[in-house]
């Protein structure tokens, strides 16, 4: 299943007639925050933390408003991304693959956290340690819900029911941010 859609919907559709044929003539205006520097600071300085996408379908724009092109629509509800500021009810997120831009904070959360199996398949072990017999592996893109912090490099994993632990390396959205 993919993560992400790259928006394809042509201005037409995307903004009506009348704002394509702006935009085609050059007359759309541009935005430009004016507010001071300090002011745009303040919104900005809540350090990283993880969050995990609400909706089956969440929009990712270009910047922190409406009025912002969608750059990405993700179709996966549950994927954990990185806050990496926040703005006026909007977050600055990256997703597994490195991509950013701007989310209504209503669509994301900070008490359902996800992480993602990173490249490789990772072993679901059935002790904290890692000891223990290999319970089952998981691929890469498996999103699980991790059931408290993480301990020495290990994090206990709930992936539909099942219950385990995995190295905290072979996760994205584990460590910290």
């Amino acid at each position: 299943m993919p993560l992400r859609m790259k928006d394809t919907t042509p201005l037409s559709r995307a903004f009506g007639l009348a704002a394509a044929g702006a935009l085609a003539l050059g007359l759309a205006a541009t935005v430009f925050d004016v507010r001071p520097h300090a002011a745009r600071a303040a919104d900005s300085d809540a350090g990283s933390y993880w969050v995990s996408l609400r909706n089956s379908q969440t929009n990712m724009r270009v910047g922190p408003g409406r009025d912002y092109r969608i750059n990405w629509i993700y179709v996966r509800a549950g994927l954990p991304l990185k806050v990496l500021r926040e703005m006026g009810g909007w977050v600055l997120v990256e997703d597994p693959d490195g991509a950013r831009g701007w989310m209504l904070t209503q669509f994301v959360s900070r008490k359902a956290h996800t992480a993602m199996v990173r490249d490789a398949i990772a072993e679901i072990r059935e002790n904290r340690d890692g000891s223990g017999r290999l319970l089952w592996r998981a691929e890469p893109g498996v999103i699980a819900r991790l059931a408290g912090d993480c301990n020495a490099g290990w994090c206990k994993v709930d992936i539909d029911g099942r219950q385990g632990f995995v190295r905290e390396s072979a996760l994205w959205g584990a460590a910290k941010p």
